[in-house]
């Protein structure tokens, strides 16, 4: 089995209070499937991004922390869960549910060793 990402995406300016009943109800919902398949490893929610710190090295060893996100963009991981998936389609399937409990786009992507494989 490979362990997969699915990243959540919000955008930039994303309101929390736009979260339904109905929308949280489905991802507990989708929770609950998960963990039954015995697919879930982990979850989270993470704060906005301007909650952010980025940090950067260096040329002389120092390391600089600046405020919000590394990258200048659009939509920000705001939560994300950890699978363990028998292939890129089953992960995807799970992507499928969860970009419509969750009504925001998602990414999946599969955890490879460091050099870039799994």
């Amino acid at each position: 089995m490979t362990q997969y990402l699915v990243a959540i995406h919000h955008p930039d300016d994303y309101d929390p209070s736009v979260e339904t009943e109905a929308m949280s109800r489905d991802i507990d919902v989708l929770n609950d499937e998960m963990v039954a398949a015995g697919v879930r490893i982990f979850v989270g929610g993470l704060s906005a991004a301007s909650n952010a710190r980025s940090l950067r090295a260096q040329p002389n060893g120092k390391v600089l922390i600046t405020d919000g996100p590394y990258l200048e963009t659009k939509e920000h991981i705001g939560g994300f869960w950890v699978l363990d998936a028998a292939d890129l389609d089953e992960a995807l399937a799970w992507g499928r549910k969860a970009a419509v409990a969750c009504r925001t786009p998602v990414e999946v992507r599969p955890f490879g060793r460091t050099n870039g494989t799994n």
